[in-house]
């Protein structure tokens, strides 16, 4: 893939993620089940992918490291990086292997299921390790995987290459991001995950991935855990109850925002990209928790992910009217 390419012709990414790509389809109809659904429309999908753009908002250097199929929905996420402003240099295709389709149901406030079409195999699971720009990535200032490219080898073992190759430089942000439908077994992803967080410098999660990261789901005890496997910063998102912040001098709970939900898909990646613009300015863990959940209740409140994702402006103007 393209990520085995000089470094030296790559621009300084300020944020590079790496794993899940794919297009959303996304009913036109909400309240419907797709049985009787009219209408569709397609947009960018992938949780690392939706990091990358929102990052891309907030005016940050930002390309993907993953993998689609040789067919025109591949032809279609290379056009959707570039249109949102995120490098698509990592991004290549996988003869054979068709680029995945997502569908979803919208029933707000809180039902939207997901069907991941991704047979029979993920283009974005055949990331090699021995193909990946281990310069570049080391370089990056903040380099964000996730818990879903550790399911299934090649991309297992690419993704700890990746981390490896880190060492002290930048802001490492491992996503735990547990989707069962993608794992042979919950104890096979604890222990994937497991080994993982301790390569980490930010682990983010809510409390079931939390659980099967270091086995435990109450929020404090489990920002605790994270910390003591070796993260700096634990974020533990407690849905109604807000975000726990935790660091090793500091513990932190910032509630949600109200919104009226449209569809709370994409309403994670958002608050990742904002997250990934909140470290790279240096704020401190409240004001970034506060910026981050703006981010996913503006997602929450619209229908698509990436097409979604808001501006540094906008959530500057919405907290300027809501925070204490």
């Amino acid at each position: 893939m393209n990520a085995v390419g000089s470094s030296s012709h790559t621009p300084h990414l300020e944020v590079l993620t790496m794993g899940r790509v794919g297009v959303d389809i996304y009913p036109q109809q909400i309240g419907v089940g797709l049985e009787d659904v009219t209408s569709f429309a397609k947009y960018l999908g992938g949780s690392p992918t939706n990091v990358a753009v929102a990052a891309a908002r907030h005016g940050r250097r930002s390309a993907v490291i993953t993998r689609t199929g040789a067919d025109p929905f591949g032809r279609y996420i290379h056009q959707a990086l570039r249109g949102f402003g995120v490098d698509d240099l990592y991004v290549d295709d996988v003869p054979g292997l068709p680029t995945p389709v997502t569908f979803c149901e919208i029933f707000p406030p809180d039902h939207f299921p997901l069907y991941f079409y991704r047979f029979p195999k993920a283009p974005d699971l055949e990331i090699h390790a021995d193909e990946l720009d281990l310069e570049a990535i080391a370089a990056a200032d903040i380099f964000w995987a996730t818990g879903t490219g550790l399911c299934e080898e090649p991309s297992r073992s690419a993704t700890m290459a990746a981390l490896d190759a880190r060492g002290a430089h930048g802001i490492t942000v491992l996503d735990l991001d547990f989707r069962p439908m993608f794992w042979s077994s919950r104890e096979e992803a604890s222990r994937a995950i497991g080994r993982a967080v301790p390569l980490a410098d930010v682990a983010v999660g809510n409390l079931e991935e939390c659980e099967v990261a270091v086995g435990v789901g109450e929020p404090q005890t489990a920002a605790d855990a994270l910390l003591a496997a070796g993260v700096k910063l634990a974020i533990v998102k407690q849905g109604p109850a807000g975000v726990l912040g935790a660091r090793a001098d500091e513990s932190v709970v910032v509630p949600p925002m109200d919104v009226d939900i449209v569809n709370g898909l994409g309403a994670g990646d958002a608050f990742g990209g904002a997250l990934c613009h909140g470290l790279l300015a240096g704020w401190d863990t409240e004001r970034m928790l506060r910026f981050a959940n703006a981010a996913g209740a503006v997602v929450a409140g619209r229908l698509a992910c990436a097409d979604a994702m808001p501006t540094t402006a906008e959530l500057d103007a919405l907290l300027a009217g809501t925070a204490p």
